[in-house]
């Protein structure tokens, strides 16, 4: 695995984790004697394969929508996706912001 492949402007989010209860929970990590709360280089290069195969995917979903309403500006079309997969919760709300424009740059919007 080649972490150098991941673009600077990627998100370098904190962890995503969830501990249930009701007292406030602090989501760490050992790693290499150290407690982190953000992504290894291992974490974010695995998060951005996710988000650059998702982006992929969504061209084919944008060439869809757009070729069933041709009245909608490019933008339109981003947003519709962009609200779609953000009900999905499988990224981050920053990755989500990559993807976007990600998938701008694939579509050459």
């Amino acid at each position: 695995m080649n972490i150098d492949t991941v673009p600077d402007d990627f998100p370098r989010d904190v962890a995503v984790s969830a501990v249930p209860g009701v007292s406030p929970k602090f989501c760490v990590r050992l790693s290499e004697g150290r407690y982190r709360g953000d992504l290894s280089d291992e974490d974010r290069h695995e998060r951005w394969l996710i988000c650059e195969d998702l982006a992929k995917q969504l061209v084919a979903k944008a060439h869809s929508d757009a070729d069933a309403n041709p009245t909608h500006p490019p933008e339109q079309t981003l947003s519709r996706i962009r609200a779609a997969v953000g009900k999905k919760q499988w990224v981050t709300p920053r990755e989500l912001d990559w993807l976007i424009r990600r998938l701008q740059a694939l579509l050459s919007w």
